[in-house]
């Protein structure tokens, strides 16, 4: 029944969504703490031609899944309208990533930032270059549903079929999160 207050068409929003999430849990010289990499992530998307930032969730401090040493990341969502397709808007979020520093050398490695598309409306892709829409794991991350609740509460994955409140009812107990006070 808490549903009940959300406006009437966020439904329909929310099957439109595109949303990128963002971490970061190395500081680095140009952008400072964590925190301030996903701001400075947020306002480069901001600045992208044909992108307009539509919400914005809160910050998280999370533990690194899987369970590892590193230092907790800062994760958020973003929900976006775009004119790109959505592999334009992946090398776009690519660049962003070079210009903060961003070097991939292995999976689930500390970074200075990752920006994910998670979601490109209904959408399902899986194309040569390497593109899964929606991401193959989001359901499977506190650190992705938990911000994703913030910015689109009644999304649901298009591939199965559940809410984000199922998804992270689902989640495992060990993994951590809190949200930060910004």
């Amino acid at each position: 029944m808490a549903d009940q207050f959300l406006p009437e068409n966020d439904c329909c929003a929310s099957d439109e969504a595109i949303l990128i999430a963002l971490g970061a849990n190395l500081p680095t010289v140009r952008f400072g703490a964590p925190a301030d990499a996903v701001r400075a992530a947020i306002a480069a998307l901001a600045t992208l031609d044909g992108v307009s930032i539509e919400k914005t969730s809160a910050f998280y401090e999370t533990a690194p899944v899987p369970v590892s040493d590193q230092p907790w990341y800062v994760n958020a969502i973003v929900q976006i309208k775009t004119s790109m397709s959505p592999q334009e808007l992946l090398a776009r979020l690519h660049e962003i990533e070079a210009d903060f520093g961003r070097v991939r050398v292995a999976r689930n490695e500390a970074r200075v930032l990752d920006l994910d598309l998670i979601a490109y409306g209904r959408q399902t892709i899986r194309d040569d270059g390497g593109l899964i829409v929606p991401h193959p794991r989001l359901h499977e991350r506190a650190f992705v549903l938990l911000p994703l609740r913030d910015v689109a509460a009644r999304w649901v994955h298009p591939v199965l079929h559940q809410p984000v409140s199922d998804m992270i009812d689902a989640l495992p107990a060990d993994q951590e999160i809190r949200q930060m006070s910004v």
